[in-house]
């Protein structure tokens, strides 16, 4: 049933594309030029660097100096560690990559793997300060707020997680309640065709980033043809579609700036939809649930929606 459904709406979709050429090629040449002019360029040199680290023992050093901090706050192991500074600070996908990769070598566990995914991929601080906050929020009294619990929010949905799922980590955690290195994980040393690979798992992963913000930036042009749409509500539901776009448009809502704001942090929290269709695409092959990935997902912009609502309150 589930694979007729998809066939149909496959090909419902391809002639939707035929009958509206415009709005297909609108949206394809806004996908394509965001992800050539902006994402490739600062995504694609991080993805090299994360692949070479994780794949030579380059990512051990890292895990030393990182480990005993985020350790003993977020209770993940010194290879877990690369993972959360990779999805804090280069933003999507690349917390899940890092994620999938390290488990694909053996460097972290499957629970482990899952929990971090529950947490570290999110907007990198580059996008949130530059794109998000002077761009969009235009408020330099919101500055440090927004930086601050968006970064806040997926910690503290860490803690929460980790509570909830303790009990089934069970021997993936250590006496200290960390999770625990696998032993015999796969270690080599750096060489060109390591690097070769490096270079072609990069431009693949990041090739298959480039398709789906072309794809989410067509169906949210398409959206818009749909009778009815425009309003309000109309907005709100296709924001979330791509973050890219959908920022704008909860920005130029004709609502108060609280509500603004609110929706706009709870997207970005979030991420969209096509970032999940990114973090999918990375973690194949692992195991790893992407319906988990989205009700955490969920649960955190929730929770960032909350901060926002009681610093509103407060100040």
């Amino acid at each position: 049933m589930k694979r007729r459904l998809f066939t149909l709406a496959v090909i419902f979709f391809f002639f939707v594309m035929l009958l509206f050429p415009g709005p297909v090629f609108a949206g394809a040449s806004q996908g394509i030029l965001l992800w050539f002019r902006t994402v490739l360029p600062t995504l694609l040199p991080f993805m090299i660097a994360a692949n070479l680290m994780v794949r030579t023992s380059a990512v051990h050093y890292i895990s030393r100096l990182a480990g005993g901090v985020l350790g003993r706050v977020l209770k993940v192991s010194g290879c877990g560690a690369f993972a959360v500074l990779s999805g804090f600070l280069c933003g999507y996908p690349m917390g899940a990559k890092v994620t999938a990769d390290l488990l694909k070598e053996g460097k972290i566990c499957r629970d482990e793997a899952g929990y971090l995914l529950s947490f570290c991929n999110n907007t990198s601080p580059m996008f949130i300060v530059s794109y998000v906050v002077m761009q969009n929020i235009e408020r330099t009294a919101y500055f440090v707020p927004s930086v601050a619990i968006l970064f806040l929010s997926p910690v503290v949905c860490s803690q929460f997680f980790y509570r909830i799922l303790r009990k089934k980590y069970g021997d993936s955690l250590d006496a200290a309640g960390r999770f625990k290195s696998p032993i015999g994980g796969r270690r080599t040393f750096f060489s060109f065709d390591v690097l070769d690979r490096c270079i072609m798992d990069s431009f693949d992963s990041i090739t298959r980033v480039g398709g789906y913000i072309m794809l989410f930036s067509v169906c949210t042009e398409l959206a818009f043809l749909l009778p009815g749409t425009g309003g309000t509500a109309s907005v709100c539901l296709f924001s979330f579609l791509e973050i890219t776009a959908g920022i704008p448009m909860l920005s130029g809502l004709e609502a108060a700036f609280p509500v603004r704001w609110v929706l706009i942090m709870a997207l970005t929290s979030f991420g969209g939809f096509c970032a999940s269709a990114q973090t999918y695409s990375m973690i194949q092959g692992t195991g790893l649930k992407i319906s988990v990935y989205l009700i955490e997902k969920l649960v955190t912009a929730v929770v960032t929606s909350c901060m926002c609502i009681l610093y509103l309150c407060m100040f």
